[in-house]
């Protein structure tokens, strides 16, 4: 993604941004009320049990789901970028939700079975974490876009790790998930400053959809971290 479009969000009006920042967070608002929804249907749905078992049949099963994911996820981030067509930004973010929707489910059926309190404490820490972080950013006003490079390595690092103990059968383990949520915040602050300095005018719908990745990201090894704690009990 270009985040450096003309006219960039920092050289508007007062009142322009004001309403860039609304747009924005009024989507990712809605991009988390969907995933929400969806999610709920789908633990409480035999066609959402069956879709969490199919995707946990096998190592190289999950290694598929996972390149799956980041190809669909590619595609959307692309699509949400696009400048020339609103239709297509919001195709997207549609894509990108759903997919979180998909992935996450072996997840939730398991923090379920575990213990029904996990998600919703997940759910509370996250918006915690995400809103505390986003009130940094907001306070600050500093610009954090000078991490991405240090984050875009983070990520590949790890998603080397996470790709050999498929293969190789070890656990990641809650250290593992804690640097996770380490990763994600500087992720959380980078994307929100960007939001505050260098999205373009008409780029409301791809920044909500970096901040919703950066969320759901989050809430991932946040449950992974509750259900390392309660089962260790």
């Amino acid at each position: 993604m270009n985040y450096y479009a003309s006219p960039s969000i920092i050289d508007l009006p007062v009142a322009d941004r004001a309403t860039f920042i609304r747009r924005t967070y009024a989507h990712l608002a809605g991009a988390v009320g969907v995933f929400v929804i969806l999610e709920a249907l789908l633990l409480n749905s035999p066609l959402g049990a069956k879709m969490a078992e199919t995707m946990m049949g096998g190592r190289w099963t999950w290694i598929i789901v996972l390149g799956a994911f980041m190809l669909v996820s590619h595609v959307a981030h692309r699509w949400a970028a696009s400048a020339a067509n609103s239709k297509t930004q919001y195709a997207g973010l549609g894509l990108y939700v759903l997919a979180q929707v998909i992935i996450f489910a072996p997840l939730l059926f398991l923090a379920q079975r575990i213990d029904t309190n996990i998600i919703p404490k997940a759910g509370m820490i996250t918006s915690g974490l995400f809103l505390g972080l986003t009130w940094v950013a907001f306070t600050t006003k500093k610009d954090f876009s000078f991490m991405g490079g240090f984050l875009r390595i983070g990520m590949w690092v790890a998603l080397g790790v996470i790709v050999a103990s498929i293969v190789f059968g070890f656990d990641l383990g809650t250290i593992f998930s804690s640097i996770m949520v380490l990763l994600l915040a500087g992720c959380v602050l980078h994307d929100t400053s960007n939001v505050i300095h260098h999205y373009g005018t008409n780029q409301h719908v791809a920044a909500s959809l970096s901040l919703f990745a950066s969320f759901a990201t989050l809430l991932w090894y946040v449950i992974q971290i509750l259900i390392s704690l309660r089962s260790d009990h």
